[in-house]
């Protein structure tokens, strides 16, 4: 068990409330792009599953997109904003990455550690989204040298809902055995027009977060039962344990798009 893992029991024994995930979020509408232009996104810190709390996210270290190999800096496209869940309102950004050419686009977001006030621990989720345009498959399957990430072991944006997913945990580049896996389900989306949480289409499951643990390859498989944006986070894969004297840790996120055969 992590030690964040066991902050957040000890924190869940004092809340009226089971704790629940923490996911950062780079939300598109839709990963497969079907001309070049500006795709429009959100970047939110957020429970998505339950509609729940929002935290306010500080200003990213690092906000990029890479397409066959090259590094495009999006640091200068982030707008401020404010976004409404369905418990309260906190900072959020918007951006758009431009799509040109074909082949996917990795959509990496290194946020600003996060202090967790109930937990007294700092949070910093590495997250990663893919984009595709022209059905040119060329970047998803390489690494992209973070601190920690979760590199996916079939396509990402396109996954059959019924299907599974798999993807191994990397640390400096090596795998990570035996972490904590928190999967997520978007089952309230960011609404682009208003920045505000549309209905949930699902409620969170009994029993708290759902978790799996990565092998000794650092690989996990999960089953994915339904359409939508899944989210999983290696928790405290990263290398980083400490920031300003607290407790760091540092997450390595990846979201995939799931699709009913039609």
């Amino acid at each position: 068990m992590t030690l964040r893992s066991a902050a957040l029991i000890a924190a869940a024994c004092l809340l009226p409330l089971p704790a629940a995930a923490h996911f950062q979020l780079i939300h598109v509408e839709n990963p497969i792009i079907e001309g070049p232009g500006d795709v429009p996104l959100r970047l939110i810190f957020w429970h998505p599953f339950e509609n729940g709390h929002v935290m306010d996210m500080g200003q990213p270290l690092a906000f990029y997109s890479v397409n066959k190999g090259k590094k495009t800096d999006l640091m200068d496209r982030l707008k401020p904003i404010t976004f409404t869940g369905g418990e309260n309102a906190a900072a959020a950004y918007e951006a758009s990455v431009p799509v040109t050419r074909a082949g996917d686009y990795v959509l990496v977001v290194e946020p600003a550690p996060y202090l967790e006030p109930s937990e007294d621990v700092f949070i910093q989720q590495l997250t990663k989204v893919y984009l595709n345009h022209a059905e040119l498959p060329t970047d998803w399957m390489e690494p992209q040298g973070l601190a920690t990430e979760i590199l996916p072991l079939n396509k990402p944006y396109n996954i059959i809902a019924g299907s599974t997913f798999s993807g191994q945990v990397l640390a400096e580049g090596k795998p990570v055995p035996g972490v904590e896996i928190e999967v997520e389900f978007m089952a309230a989306e960011p609404d682009l027009a208003t920045n505000t949480a549309k209905s949930a289409v699902a409620g969170p499951m009994p029993g708290g977060s759902v978790v799996v643990v990565s092998d000794a390859d650092g690989t996990f498989t999960f089953g994915v039962p339904k359409a939508g944006w899944w989210g999983f986070a290696a928790l405290g894969s990263g290398p980083a344990k400490e920031h300003e004297g607290k407790e760091l840790s540092q997450d390595a996120v990846i979201w995939v798009r799931a699709w009913d055969l039609e």
